[in-house]
């Protein structure tokens, strides 16, 4: 199925939110953690994420798609496969080998930095990015950034959870994003 317009043909309608784990003060007091591990134990629930993808993006052309670290490789590798396009992955700093392209972002309480190979950017490639949670958009803007500078096209952007609150809308501006739920990140 080279396009993925009519994967797998029986999407049906699924309450996310009662499959993603809510766990208060994680990772520190304050903090309310969604937790995607909860999707991937549940196949009705990952089979839903995967399926809205593709519903999402049946008819978009897209040559490539970046999955971010760790969690974005999970939801990117069924896409990937039934969509018969390159996944490039997005990483720390210092985990893969080769030659890389690197981006800083801001962190609430500092930088980070990720990679990406450089050779597996095709020049004026369309990129569709994949995360599991989008919260301030920095890891968004990042793969962008490296998209960009490899002389591809970053096309869309895909998290199965979005924290509006965060106000990650804002600070995205190369790319549109899809989200399959919301979280007022109470």
């Amino acid at each position: 199925m080279a396009n993925g317009s009519d994967f797998r043909g029986d999407y049906q309608e699924f309450n996310l939110d009662d499959a993603i784990r809510k766990i208060p003060d994680f990772p520190k007091p304050g903090i309310l953690f969604y937790d995607i591990t909860s999707i991937l134990a549940n196949p009705r629930a990952f089979k839903y994420c995967i399926d809205s993808m593709f519903k999402l993006y049946g008819d978009t052309e897209f040559d490539t798609a970046a999955a971010i670290e760790s969690r974005g490789f999970v939801f990117a590798a069924p896409f990937c496969y039934e969509r018969n396009i390159p996944l490039l992955l997005v990483r720390k700093k210092g985990k893969l080998p080769g030659r890389t392209i690197s981006c800083a972002y801001e962190l609430e309480y500092g930088t980070a930095v990720l990679e990406m190979h450089i050779e597996d950017i095709k020049p004026k490639a369309r990129f569709l990015i994949i995360d599991d949670l989008i919260a301030t958009g920095g890891t968004i803007n990042a793969t962008c950034e490296m998209i960009k500078r490899g002389g591809a096209v970053p096309v869309r952007a895909f998290s199965v959870i979005g924290l509006p609150s965060l106000k990650y809308q804002e600070k995205v501006t190369d790319v549109g994003i899809d989200t399959l739920i919301e979280y007022s990140g109470e």
